[in-house]
């Protein structure tokens, strides 16, 4: 049978994250949504969960925040109930095609066609409902035998656009496929990412027009196609004040004239996500460090602050 904790009563939005199986933390690219991902991994382990930080990139850029190596694609404990996998999709459909098949042999001449591997690289949506459907597996202890325990995976999703291909793939798929495992799989987690009390969906962006509208435009997807919203926006980068910003206080600077105008272009923007965005809002500050575990704890401290407030209970 499918494990599933029973969950506390969230009196914070930590709390209510930590209570999640999963996370999906997503914006556009170049927003410092690994760096969140992270962080938010770290802090939510501390809530006694135990927690998968997973990413796709084969690049592998989250070890670097955790002074670890990279993982190579092991699961790889990097702390007290925190571990970290570099997820390569293909290696997960076919752990799912061994599964099916059971017979080595059958598998393996399966695995060798240059049809299925046509199918498994070009198959849209594929890939994208083969890394929620590693995340499911393992949060529900429905993965291969010798896999660790997981409470909960932390994903820092494809900079995919506005990230609603990702979380949409499966309902897309499970309307076109109705029998199977495959099928039967699509439906599953369809219902999984659209359920608030199991997946939690983590947007980022930075002060700024682009990542701005692609927040907005998450926004609106996930209400058209999921009929949910995000749990929580990070605007990541937010430049903070420089002394006196009344014009001339600056004496003609054009350093400084630079500073002001910029920071009055990202106050606009800020303006509108707290207009135009439908819940909370959390704001890091642009820090002088480079990726590494100084700024994942910088980042880690500042939102432990503004999350684990109390929060009004949710409507029964």
């Amino acid at each position: 049978m499918p494990r599933r904790a029973r969950r506390p009563r969230a009196s914070t939005l930590l709390d209510r994250l930590a209570a999640e199986e999963l996370i999906v933390v997503t914006g556009k690219g170049g927003v410092g949504k690994s760096a969140v991902a992270g962080a938010l991994a770290r802090l939510v382990s501390g809530r006694g969960r135990r927690v998968l930080l997973l990413e796709t990139d084969p690049r592998e850029s989250l070890h670097q925040y955790l002074a670890v190596p990279p993982s190579g694609g092991e699961i790889v404990a990097v702390g007290p109930r925190l571990l970290l996998q570099n997820l390569r999709p293909s290696a997960v459909l076919d752990e799912l095609v061994r599964e099916q098949l059971r017979l080595d042999a059958l598998s393996r001449r399966v695995l060798s066609s240059p049809v299925y591997r046509h199918f498994a690289d070009a198959a849209p949506g594929l890939k994208e409902i083969a890394v929620l459907g590693h995340a499911f597996r393992l949060v529900r202890g429905l993965a291969r035998r010798g896999a660790p325990r997981i409470d909960l995976v932390v994903l820092d999703a494809p900079a995919t656009g506005h990230g609603v291909s990702l979380l949409a793939a499966p309902a897309l798929a499970a309307e076109v496929i109705r029998g199977g495992p495959f099928g039967r799989m699509a439906a599953e987690l369809s219902r999984f990412v659209a359920d608030r009390g199991s997946c939690a969906i983590v947007a980022v962006a930075l002060a700024e027009e682009m990542p701005v509208e692609e927040a907005l435009d998450l926004q609106r997807m996930l209400a058209e196609r999921l009929h949910r919203q995000a749990d929580l926006l990070v605007v990541n980068e937010v430049l903070p004040s420089f002394g006196d910003e009344s014009e001339g206080s600056d004496h003609d600077d054009p350093l400084v004239s630079l500073y002001r105008r910029r920071r009055q272009l990202a106050a606009r923007q800020l303006a509108r996500l707290r207009r135009d965005w439908r819940g909370p809002v959390a704001e890091l500050a642009m820090l002088p460090l480079d990726r590494g575990p100084e700024l994942l704890d910088a980042i880690s401290d500042s939102l432990a602050a503004q999350l684990d407030r109390p929060i009004a209970p949710e409507p029964a």
